[in-house]
């Protein structure tokens, strides 16, 4: 109920007090009491009336805590399978929510990752790409002039905070942006920590120089323990409203800045086959420390029953760092493990505790989900590309059926210091659109027009490309994917980049062979 509905049926409360006063004017004056008491019951039963209907008006709009991870892998909690990693706090949520386990990030890298996610659209809609609008890589390497797109989300779009404002929730983010400048703009009340940076401000510890609401912090405070505390004290200052946060932490970006208090831990621990980075290991356990800090003060102010709590991360994790398996690719890359996220929802009396989705879905879907959770209308006048989730949530239906999910990076991301679970060495990703369809996904790169196809139900690798000997699948696909970039006006790279040398970037190619045999034969004789 609305509150304009709450003042009506205050008001008729009060219509029937009225009336029962008129008829008991005219009573002698020993019946004074009884008139006295009446009324008295009557305008508890319309205060009585008007509680029940704010609380049910609660219930239905419940507080949002969004908390947005940077560069975290699919398997980079416990409940996901790390074996080295520790995240009690977010595998307890996990557990009395829904996890998903085909969740996908909109785009492989940050920037264009979390356009997405604040518009609901897909990236030729905000035209960001990539991070920032400069080509990628060494001018030698590339055959075609790249689209450089925009590096700021147009603030003409109706973020899905938006919605939310105007549904009348106080909005808030905290951590990384990303996105312009300041994010107050885009439906945002408070703001701690956000800029265009692309990473923590100058490392994990102080100082931060200038960045809203970190400029005084105390020497030896770990960012990511600083952002869990303002949640704390955002939450508690606003028990009495119905809020949103969008803790959207820098970790776990480079830098790798370990949280000194953990180091020892996680050094004498044993590393795991999957999982072995000390230092990431540290940032992790921050963050999961947060998370416990935030849900213990839910429950000490009794919001946790009224507080949806989604879990999600905006790309692959970081490749030297982390690792995906039994994914290919790292962040950056359009291979699963580049894109595919670990993502939950715990909603309680509405998603059932310990259960599990394996549909398809992407970032893009968080738009309408957050305004279906909230109440909030889509905007009448913006495109809107996702999928709200929430029949899936509550149990309604199993699938969306053949929906397609689409991806399209028409840029260059250059190679680091890892290499052997992507395309060639010199790239993670080159020119590229790529297409989910049920079981089926299809790569296309624009340079060569190479084709991968992969049955991710079989070959959750990516293996085995089956471009070739399904070549009806294939075409399928194609022509989807062809179909939706002209729906969508995509930029496709064509023009020949006039600096491109194709003995120059075959002689790069061939040296980094090279001192990976070269690597491969003194590993053997160590």
């Amino acid at each position: 109920m609305t509150r304009q509905g709450n003042l009506k049926q205050f008001a008729g409360s009060l219509w029937h007090v009225k009336r029962a006063t008129a008829v008991m004017v005219g009573v002698r004056s020993h019946r004074e009491p009884i008139l006295g008491f009446a009324i008295a019951c009557l305008a508890t039963f319309a205060f009585a009336n008007v509680t029940s209907a704010a609380k049910k008006t609660s219930a239905d709009r419940p507080n949002i805590l969004f908390i947005f991870l940077d560069d975290f892998g699919w398997r980079d909690t416990g409940y996901m399978g790390s074996d080295f990693y520790e995240t009690p706090n977010l595998d307890k949520l996990a557990a009395e929510g829904m996890i998903f386990t085909n969740a996908y990030s909109s785009a492989a890298n940050c920037a264009p990752a979390r356009a997405c996610l604040l518009s609901g659209q897909y990236t030729p809609r905000h035209e960001v790409y990539n991070v920032g609008t400069e080509a990628r890589g060494k001018a030698a390497h590339r055959k075609l002039l790249h689209i450089p797109g925009t590096k700021t989300l147009d603030p003409s779009i109706q973020t899905w905070a938006h919605r939310l404002q105007s549904a009348g929730y106080k909005t808030a983010t905290m951590g990384k942006w990303h996105l312009s400048d300041d994010p107050v703009p885009y439906g945002f009340d408070v703001n701690i920590g956000g800029t265009h940076s692309g990473g923590p401000p100058k490392g994990y510890y102080p100082p931060h120089g200038k960045v809203p609401g970190l400029e005084n912090a105390p020497k030896d405070e770990y960012v990511t323990d600083r952002l869990s505390s303002e949640a704390v004290k955002f939450i508690e200052s606003n028990q009495d409203q119905t809020w949103a946060l969008y803790l959207t932490h820098f970790a776990v970006h480079t830098p790798l800045d370990a949280k000194k208090e953990l180091v020892a831990k996680y050094e004498a621990k044993s590393p795991g086959k999957l999982h072995q980075h000390v230092a990431m290991a540290t940032m992790i356990q921050s963050v999961d420390d947060g998370v416990g800090r935030i849900q213990a003060e839910l429950d000490e102010l009794g919001l946790t029953d009224n507080t949806v709590i989604l879990f999600f991360s905006d790309n692959g994790g970081y490749g030297p760092a982390t690792d995906m398996d039994p994914l290919k690719g790292y962040k950056g890359t359009y291979y699963e493990g580049g894109i595919r996220e670990p993502f939950f929802v715990k909603w309680p009396g509405v998603v059932k505790a310990g259960s599990q989705s394996d549909e398809p879905i992407i970032g893009v879907d968080l738009y309408p989900t957050l305004c279906d959770i909230a109440g909030a209308d889509l905007p009448a006048d913006q495109p809107v590309d996702g999928t709200s989730l929430r029949p899936i949530l509550s149990g309604q239906q199993t699938t969306y059926g053949d929906r397609p999910l689409f991806w399209h990076f028409p840029a260059y991301l250059q190679s680091y210091q890892v290499w052997d679970e992507q395309r060639d060495p010199l790239f993670r990703s080159r020119p590229c659109s790529v297409i989910r369809v049920g079981d089926w996904k299809l790569h296309q790169y624009f340079e060569d027009n190479g084709l991968e196809l992969y049955n991710l139900r079989d070959d959750v690798g990516e293996t085995t490309n089956l471009a070739q000997s399904n070549p009806a699948k294939t075409q399928e696909l194609l022509t989807r994917l062809q179909q939706w970039r002209d729906s969508t006006n995509a930029p496709v790279p064509s023009q020949p980049n006039p600096e491109y040398d194709a003995d120059a970037e075959a002689k790069a190619i061939g040296a980094i062979g090279q001192k990976a045999k070269k690597g491969k034969k003194r590993r053997k004789a160590g």
